[in-house]
């Protein structure tokens, strides 16, 4: 595939450098478009030789292929990394005065953008206005991820790793094999309230669930996700013109909504970690120590959300020929005893596949990576994946797929 590289002027252009060389070794002929300013921290030579084509900023350049035009014409994948809050704002006002600005507009290809600033300029309301805006025209986005920026400054803003969007843009290549089909996702994870502040939940980012929809959407689906207590900065990787976000706070909630939007759904991915239990009762009120010590909180069972999405499907309430994949993220160290556990999970829920990860300190919630095994309707392991949550969730998704 012929895929351009845009690389504009901040200092996580070194890491296009590595992403430069996965494209390059994924197979695929990357032709790299600098900016002036990008040239102040990666120069001429270095994206020459890991391209292997000459590389230019000045529309004059090449006139008599009227290069200006052709690279546009001829990519099938244009990738933006990093993107600044000034390339972002330019693409969505349709500036072209180099030859970054006209590829992006000659183009006819899908536009990856990897979005890499400081939080403060991430946040502003005309950088969100112009991502809205670029999202609403079918750009795509990857990122940015929250952590340490340039100047000891931290928060969201840093460009995500060179694997994440080298992952992004090969699931951009991909057939458009969901064309038609409507997913649901739930991501995140529920919190029942104990009092006005409190409550009793989980350490669910909604990153797996997140990256589920993404993927969904790259493939061509049309996507509700149920977000449970997402945060903004994680449902950024999610904004696409084919995705619906619905935010829900607690179980009741996200039963609710999950079961109105799997009604029309072809797939089902409960991604989603649901609270198994919740206070008998809240206080409408703050609980204090003045009260005296809190010894006793009494609990009753939440609904089982994805084994009633399974019995609407049986009792005829759901979609003909719906996939339902559910979750399970297990502490077990023995992977062969989280297998049978899964394998009983998934018959007494009664779902096509599970999917189950390990969940601990260093695995499953709150981390960028994951690692699932997905179980079939024979108990069989049918696929495994390890990697980011988007490597991720496209084994989760060809699986499901697979199911119809």
């Amino acid at each position: 595939m012929n895929i351009v590289v845009g690389v504009t002027g901040g200092i996580a252009a070194y890491k296009t450098v590595h992403l430069v060389r996965l494209l390059t070794k994924a197979g695929h002929d990357v032709t790299v478009v600098p900016t002036e300013d990008a040239l102040r921290f990666v120069g001429t030579p270095t994206w020459e030789a890991l391209s292997r084509h000459p590389v230019t900023t000045s529309v004059h350049d090449d006139v008599a292929r009227v290069r200006h035009v052709a690279l546009g014409q001829n990519a099938d994948l244009v990738v933006v990394a990093p993107a600044t809050a000034n390339t972002i704002a330019k693409i969505t006002a349709g500036i072209a005065d180099d030859l970054l600005g006209t590829t992006l507009l000659a183009t006819e290809a899908p536009v990856l953008l990897a979005p890499a600033m400081h939080a403060e300029m991430w946040r502003n309301a005309a950088t969100q206005a112009n991502i809205a805006t670029l999202a609403d025209r079918g750009v795509h986005f990857v990122g940015p991820a929250d952590g340490e920026l340039a100047g000891g400054d931290s928060g969201p803003g840093r460009m995500v790793e060179p694997e994440d969007i080298a992952a992004a843009a090969t699931a951009l290549l991909a057939p458009r094999d969901l064309d038609g089909l409507r997913v649901a996702v739930s991501a995140g994870g529920t919190r029942e309230p104990i009092d006005p502040v409190r409550f009793l939940g989980n350490r669910s980012s909604g990153r797996q669930g997140v990256a589920l929809a993404a993927e969904a959407a790259a493939r061509g689906a049309s996507v509700t996700v149920v977000a449970a207590n997402v945060s903004a900065d994680v449902l950024a990787d999610v904004r696409h013109p084919s995705v619906d976000v619905v935010p829900v706070g607690t179980a009741a909630e996200l039963a609710a909504a999950m079961t109105e939007a799997a009604r029309t759904a072809d797939i089902v991915l409960m991604a989603a970690a649901v609270a198994d239990y919740r206070p008998a009762s809240a206080s409408d009120q703050k609980l204090t120590k003045e009260q005296g010590p809190l010894t006793r909180i009494e609990l009753v069972e939440n609904e089982d959300v994805v084994a009633g999405l399974a019995a609407n499907r049986a009792d005829g309430s759901a979609l003909d020929g719906q996939v339902i994949v559910a979750f399970a993220a297990e502490t077990l160290p023995d992977a062969e005893d989280r297998r049978d556990r899964a394998r009983r999970k998934r018959e007494r829920k009664g779902v096509d596949l599970l999917a189950v990860n390990l969940a601990d300190a260093e695995h499953g919630f709150e981390r960028h990576d994951n690692a699932v095994e997905i179980i079939g309707p024979g108990g069989e392991v049918v696929a495994s994946a390890a990697g980011s949550k988007r490597e991720v969730a496209r084994a989760i998704v060809d699986a499901a797929r697979a199911m119809r």
